[in-house]
């Protein structure tokens, strides 16, 4: 499938996911009959360009293009149109976070919608606590920090959008969610004395929810396997879409999910979990943080 690239504004967490696999199918199809993009853009009266967006997920579907292709690609059977014609449909869902698109990075929005789908997140985070974690006091100290001078109607809404983020990890259709924070991360100090006391217990009534599990790694193992720096895995429930890594950037984000890179921050990942102290050594080493703050 390649590397996913940003995807438009107001989708629901699953159109994103719907419209990953849309294209994908879209493309096997291609293949499969031996048909080029060029091909494939002048059936539609597009660039071969967008054809190569349309099969990454990268913009929306109009139902008559996705027509024009299957039909193009020899796809008369009926259930079959139908199903990925109802893709097509469902992949242009508004979703909720499309009221806050004034202070959300188009970048971002593909993760928020791929964060929502997934059945599994795993993150590693070196620089503060991650946002699904994060109280509302903390969320303001970092947003603060790295938005300096911004509108403070601007940072609220943004500490808004972070904490409706949160409400997908206690949802009747909540995902596992895996989290190793290094040290680093929660010694780090955002805000006052007491938004770090507040995080830390915050750290700590969270990681026994029966699905989160927290790790710290710490500074006194010394190096380890995320020496690359932070980053995030999802897995969805749908079988026939790969693991997304998301690597976030200044002003971007990276989007991998070919095999042999995910396999690399897989064998990462799990080093970590197995290198880091399980969830209750970390809950008292959260603990102990939390005495010495």
């Amino acid at each position: 499938m390649g590397r996913v690239g940003p995807v438009a504004a107001g989708e629901s967490s699953g159109s994103v996911v719907r419209r990953i696999l849309l294209g994908s199918q879209l493309r096997r199809l291609r293949d499969s009959r031996g048909i080029t993009r060029e091909a494939a853009g002048y059936s539609i009266r597009a660039s071969e360009s967008k054809i190569s967006r349309m099969e990454l997920g990268r913009v929306s579907f109009k139902a008559r293009d996705v027509e024009d292709l299957l039909t193009l690609y020899g796809v008369t059977d009926e259930v079959e149109r139908d199903s990925l014609l109802g893709l097509a449909r469902e992949a242009n869902v508004a979703g909720w976070w499309h009221s806050y698109g004034d202070v959300l990075p188009g970048w971002f929005q593909t993760y928020i919608g791929l964060e929502g789908a997934a059945s599994l997140i795993r993150i590693y985070e070196v620089q503060f606590v991650h946002g699904l974690l994060q109280t509302e006091a903390y969320a303001h100290a970092v947003v603060s920090r790295g938005m300096s001078g911004a509108p403070a109607a601007e940072i609220d809404r943004r500490v808004a959008l972070r904490l409706e983020r949160q409400k997908a990890l206690v949802s009747e259709r909540a995902p596992s969610f895996h989290a190793v924070l290094d040290e680093a991360a929660l010694r780090r100090p955002y805000g006052e004395r007491e938004v770090m006391r507040a995080q830390l217990r915050h750290l700590i009534e969270m990681s026994e929810q029966p699905n989160i599990t927290l790790q710290v790694m710490p500074f006194s193992f010394g190096g380890h396997a995320g020496e690359s720096g932070s980053f995030t895995m999802l897995r969805f429930p749908e079988s026939d879409l790969s693991d997304i890594v998301y690597l976030e950037q200044l002003t971007s984000a990276l989007y991998l999910d070919k095999a042999e890179e995910v396999a690399q921050y897989e064998k990462a990942m799990t080093r970590l979990h197995h290198d880091s102290p399980g969830p209750e050594e970390s809950r008292d080493l959260l603990r102990g943080l939390l005495q010495l703050s």
